[in-house]
């Protein structure tokens, strides 16, 4: 992309306390899918923009919660906030409906008919959980799952131990998938989803036609594939979020949420630049 005065009144975030925090134009995108302010119980006393934008910063920095700036609210009410929509599924519904929302800014229809599906495996620390070897990428830690859309929205996203194969740890995630994108009909992956286990594990699924990227036998070095190119890109866009360099957490729950803030940051930034 050229550095142009367009790009760059569409790109620099001049004018914001951090880097990290919502415009106006993104704050408009999604704090009406946000959860709204019960009618009973004590008001609030934290402003939801100041949360979202905390998790936000945490996202983007990779800072410890407890390294929130003194600006943020506490980092135990920011850890409260976090949990709650990492267990109760707005996480998920937010970027399922930002994901309708970025097609049709982009000229495509609402509902995807056509999917990507990759993995990646990130190194874990010492915080403790599920784990394990990728003996071909010679990685000890958790393999990240997505799948996206033809133009890259991550659809949607599991973690599970780096141990598990591709073609093993797919049926999850493509049943996800395919519940809420029950549009798509065709999905493209590479050669570690080949075989008849796959196949089978999601013969139920009668509308969905997967196909097989290969890598050719004649190809030399690096070779851009048809296809899975996209879903690498994602893969670059979602690391653009310093919490996902590695896998810090302790349990699955939190590094598929931490996964989802950084599509639903990207869509967010995406919608607004297209929109307003």
């Amino acid at each position: 992309m050229a550095w142009t005065e367009t790009a760059r009144r569409d790109y620099v975030r001049r004018g914001l306390r951090y880097a990290s925090d919502c415009t106006d134009d993104e704050w408009a995108v999604v704090a009406p899918l946000l959860q709204p302010m019960g009618k009973v119980g004590r008001p609030r006393e934290h402003d939801p923009r100041t949360l979202w934008n905390a998790i936000q910063y945490i996202a983007t920095t990779g800072s410890q919660s407890a390294q929130l700036p003194k600006e943020f609210p506490p980092f135990t009410t920011v850890q409260y906030h976090f949990y709650r929509m990492r267990d109760n599924g707005l996480l998920d519904l937010i970027n399922e409906m930002l994901v309708a929302v970025t097609r049709l800014a982009e000229g495509r229809k609402a509902e995807p008919t056509a999917a990507i599906i990759d993995s990646q495996s990130v190194k874990t620390t010492e915080s403790g959980g599920p784990r394990g070897y990728d003996a071909g990428k010679k990685i000890k830690g958790r393999k990240r799952h997505i799948v996206t859309d033809m133009t890259g929205n991550m659809l949607e996203g599991i973690v599970h131990g780096a141990d598990v194969q591709d073609r093993d740890g797919a049926p999850d995630l493509i049943n996800r998938t395919c519940d809420n994108y029950p549009t798509v009909a065709k999905l493209f992956a590479d050669g570690g989803y080949a075989g008849e286990k796959l196949t089978t594990a999601v013969a139920h699924l009668k509308a969905l036609a997967i196909e097989i990227v290969k890598r050719s036998d004649q190809a030399k070095g690096f070779v851009v594939l048809p296809k899975r190119w996209i879903v690498e890109r994602t893969f670059a866009w979602l690391n653009r979020c310093r919490r996902l360099a590695k896998d810090w957490e302790a349990s699955i729950a939190s590094a598929e949420a931490w996964m989802f803030i950084s599509s639903i940051r990207r869509m967010t930034r995406r919608i607004a630049r297209l929109e307003f």
